[in-house]
């Protein structure tokens, strides 16, 4: 089959690859529809991580049902389906808990797994014509027959609960004020989900055009940070107080207002400055144990210069890590199928698979309005 390999630094190339097989009893194989790039994929793109040349992309797939292992109970062939990127066993203590982004099973020595990413475990992704399930009983969300939201239904594999996460890790509630510090796929989709929880003011804080210009039309308020500081200009606009809450959907590649130059922890920093005293953070972006590609070698070991005192003084709450997308899943899906939400507003591309290292260069330089790709193997 045709599947998305990564050869190196900014380097992908769509080649053969052997079938996915069903391995054990609870497997099924999904022919895949739509695969998603993710701004995580562009952290093994482009170097920063410590994937090895081979891996096969793609943690965030949608398809139908090929073969069905003896042992599946709840999945036919023919059913249409939705992987969470979490690769979760389902009856471990964290997934029996709701922490199914910290499965015990399917990467042994770490909590948790995923397709396609390293350190993740042995799941090849999904950016292929075919994908391998394990435990599908668990790891398959059934959708409606035919293709209809498939664009809004791939984004629950990740990107939409994603969003939503960070709104419940701050606890966004009715009527509250949000700051969200970056306009890419995840800020747009927490600044949507801030939206549906019944958020009564949503800021989008970012510097690209796209982006800003989506958050204006799902009813945000766009922050340019490179007209002026964005703490400055969101307690413009609320009368000098900060807002309730704060979500960082930037990670540890967030780059300064001023300088321009990356600052890994600016984004903490600023929402610590921007969010009212006793208000909370949200923090659904990603930080990595190490970054090669750090500018300085405390964040080259993981380790940031964050505004503790700050964050005390002001009786902030946090709450971080990736999102345990089972948690989500079914009531956004039927958000989407009720039609009281369409995420796929943020997507602004649909390709061929062979289409992927194009996508992913442009993607990765924020050129010619690339927000979100979706790729449709055998398209």
């Amino acid at each position: 089959m045709k599947a998305v390999v990564y050869k190196g630094p900014f380097n992908v190339a769509v080649e053969e690859v052997p079938d996915p097989r069903i391995e054990h009893p609870s497997d099924v194989v999904v022919r895949v529809t739509s695969t998603a790039i993710c701004g995580s994929d562009l952290h093994m793109y482009e170097g920063r991580t410590a994937a090895e040349p081979g891996i096969v992309f793609g943690h965030e797939n949608l398809g139908i049902v090929e073969e069905v292992g003896s042992a599946v109970v709840s999945v036919a062939q023919g059913d249409r389906v939705v992987m969470p990127f979490n690769v979760a066993c389902g009856f471990c203590k964290n997934c029996i808990a709701g922490y199914t982004g910290f499965c015990l099973t399917v990467n042994p020595g770490f909590a948790g797994g995923a397709y396609g990413y390293v350190a993740m475990g042995p799941y090849r992704g999904g950016q292929a014509e075919y994908l391998r399930v394990p435990f599908a009983d668990f790891n398959c969300t059934k959708l409606p027959p035919g293709d209809e939201h498939e664009t809004d239904f791939v984004l629950l594999a990740d990107i939409f609960p994603t969003g939503y996460h960070g709104c419940h890790l701050a606890d966004v509630s009715p009527g509250e004020t949000v700051a969200v510090y970056g306009g890419g796929p995840v800020g747009l989709m927490a600044a949507y989900s801030a939206l549906l929880r019944g958020a009564s003011r949503v800021f989008v804080v970012d510097r690209v055009p796209e982006r800003l210009d989506k958050a204006r039309g799902i009813g945000a308020t766009p922050i340019d940070f490179e007209q002026r500081n964005p703490v400055e200009q969101i307690h413009d606009q609320l009368g000098g107080e900060g807002p309730d809450k704060g979500i960082d959907a930037v990670g540890y590649q967030a780059q300064s207002h001023e300088s321009g130059r990356e600052e890994p922890a600016i984004v903490l920093n600023s929402l610590i400055q921007t969010v009212r005293a006793t208000g909370a953070l949200g923090v659904p972006g990603l930080y990595v144990p190490a970054d090669p590609g750090a500018s300085d070698e405390a964040a080259r070991q993981g380790q940031l210069l964050v505004a503790v005192g700050k964050m005390f003084e002001k009786g902030l709450r946090m709450g971080t890590g990736q999102t345990n997308v089972k948690r989500y899943i079914l009531q956004l899906r039927d958000l989407i199928i009720a039609g009281r939400a369409a995420p796929g507003f943020v997507v602004s591309h649909e390709l061929p698979l062979e289409q992927a290292p194009e996508a992913y260069e442009k993607f990765d330089k924020r050129v010619e309005g690339y927000t979100k790709v979706v790729l449709h193997p055998g398209s």
